[in-house]
């Protein structure tokens, strides 16, 4: 008998014996007796969707409750988990949870939606919520796995959204939804909307509880039995709000409030080169009085969360919401106004030289993006800046070359090469895009005299790798200017001599890439 019958079979009280399988919604058992049927395999769970932040998750569940079935569409991902192995990579712990939840029995995987559906007593869906080509919330994936849901759909049975879904789409959506293709009425099931909020890297500590746990019923009841849930499951406290929509609105307001602050730290990061200052060194100055929280500047806005939010209130809502678009318009159009700082970088450079009349300084120059995925370390492209960087010189006629150690930069458009090999390239500029830990190996010093564009304060750091004088041959532009004070370089008034020193080395601690939380993020956190 495997681990997994076993916990089917025993019986843990003699509430519990009473029922074959147990659910919380409703429920005429006392809250400790849900909580042993909970954690101790009593309650089936299907988790729907083994994405990067669906596995960890459904790892999680499955060391606290030891009954889990993960579904997901894709073939390979199944048989990946099922024999114990994790396809996501970057997530510290979680191959090793993977392995010994499927090894004790307590986590399996299928494609089988329904049949996981009609297994389960509580059904918690992570799929990815995307945008159609209007820039609208496209909700095709979450109905589908809706219908899956609704096919094994029994009265007492509790769905969790950790889908991030448009503010009022488990009220007006969903449950309708439910209940027309299950044939239940609204109120014998229970829905809630539990966001995630859960960063690449560091998932499995999020799951677990790095931040409070936000629950939102359509009903109190179905918010008191999801509470149950997450109270197990993480360590942090459960944050119950008036109901899904409120729940659904935290999840969208946060992504909306950091996209809007990456916007006014770009805005007035452009306007360091007019200054002749340090926006950086501004910011941070700024940010010692608690009221002040201004993010750094950046090429743009990545990944599948900040960039796709603002769009769930901007589709929708009868509020003009000038503030949200206008923040969106601007962190969309930073890939080109990288490319335009390097246009003025490598015009300053050709000063006097044969450049034809009206010529952009740009046609025909070899150009190197250094870094395709929207942020170091994790294999995630969805809206990266890097792209808008490449499609913006490639129609300025460049020749663009990338390197990136998670990706092949030859899919988004850039001619690829190792970073082992620019030493071997006749390049113009290079762009730092996204700086990955590997780029601290480049040897500065044994490249051609370029140009220089760092888009992320990433080689002016405090490591000792590099020798103070490994970039000196090169004219080195960061954007918004860099924390130690020195201006972004090539303005009015300025030039290499008059700044401090820089080291070769990728700043990669806290003060780089901070956490969610944190000032100074503007990358996206991560979603499904």
């Amino acid at each position: 008998m495997s681990e997994r019958e076993r916990r089917r079979s025993a019986a843990e009280s003699s509430e519990i014996e009473q029922r074959e399988q147990v659910g919380l919604y409703d429920s005429n058992l006392s809250d400790s007796a849900q909580r042993e049927a909970l954690t101790t395999g009593s309650i089936p769970v299907a988790v729907y969707g083994l994405g990067k932040m669906g596995l960890p998750l459904a790892g999680v569940y499955a060391e606290t409750t030891g009954n889990v079935t993960g579904v997901d569409v894709d073939p390979a991902v199944v048989e990946t988990v099922d024999a114990g192995d994790c396809h996501v990579v970057g997530e510290p712990g979680l191959d090793q949870l993977v392995a010994e939840q499927v090894e004790a029995g307590r986590l399996e995987a299928t494609t089988d939606g329904p049949a996981a559906a009609g297994r389960a007593r509580i059904h918690v869906v992570i799929v990815p919520t995307l945008l159609d080509e209007a820039d609208d919330p496209d909700l095709t994936t979450v109905e589908s796995v809706a219908d899956d849901v609704a096919a094994g759909l029994e009265p007492g049975d509790l769905v969790i959204a950790e889908s991030t879904l448009p503010p009022g789409t488990c009220r007006d959506v969903l449950r309708p939804h439910l209940s027309a293709k299950s044939g239940l009425e609204p109120d014998e099931f229970g829905l809630a909307f539990c966001p995630e909020r859960t960063s690449s890297g560091t998932a499995l500590r999020d799951v677990r509880g790095q931040y409070p746990k936000v629950v939102g019923g359509v009903d109190d009841e179905s918010t008191r039995a999801a509470s149950v849930v997450y109270d197990e499951l993480s360590d942090n406290d459960v944050h119950p709000v008036s109901d899904a929509t409120t729940a659904e609105a935290v999840k969208v307001f946060e992504g909306v409030y950091r996209d809007v602050n990456i916007a006014l730290a770009n805005e007035l990061g452009r306007l360091a080169d007019e200054l002749g200052i340090s926006a950086r060194e501004a910011f941070a100055t700024a940010n010692d009085l608690p009221m002040c929280q201004l993010h750094d500047p950046g090429p743009g806005v990545g990944g599948h969360c900040i960039p796709f939010y603002p769009h769930f209130l901007l589709s929708g809502a009868e509020e003009p919401l000038e503030l949200t678009r206008t923040a969106r318009e601007i962190n969309d159009g930073m890939p080109a106004v990288v490319v335009d700082r390097l246009e003025g970088q490598l015009a300053a450079v050709e000063d006097g030289t044969d450049v034809a009349a009206g010529e952009s300084p740009l046609e025909d120059a070899t150009v190197v993006v250094l870094g395709i995925t929207y942020r170091p370390g994790v294999e995630e492209t969805r809206a990266s800046p890097a792209i808008g960087v490449i499609d913006a010189l490639d129609e300025a006629g460049a020749d663009v070359v990338g390197v990136d150690p998670l990706v092949d930069p030859g899919e988004y458009g850039a001619r690829a090469i190792d970073r082992e090999d620019l030493p071997d390239e006749s390049v113009d500029a290079i762009v730092l895009v996204t700086p990955h830990e590997e780029f601290g190996a480049i040897e500065w010093d044994t490249l051609e005299p370029t140009v220089i564009v760092d888009g992320r304060d990433a080689l002016a750091g405090d490591g000792s790798v590099a020798s103070e004088t490994a970039l000196e041959r090169h004219r080195v532009y960061t954007l918004g200017g860099s924390r130690s004070g020195a201006p972004p370089r090539g303005h009015a008034g300025s030039s290499r001599t008059d700044v401090e020193p820089v080291d070769g080395t990728i700043e990669t601690g806290t003060d780089a890439h901070p956490e969610p939380t944190d000032a100074g993020r503007t990358d996206g956190g991560d979603d499904v």
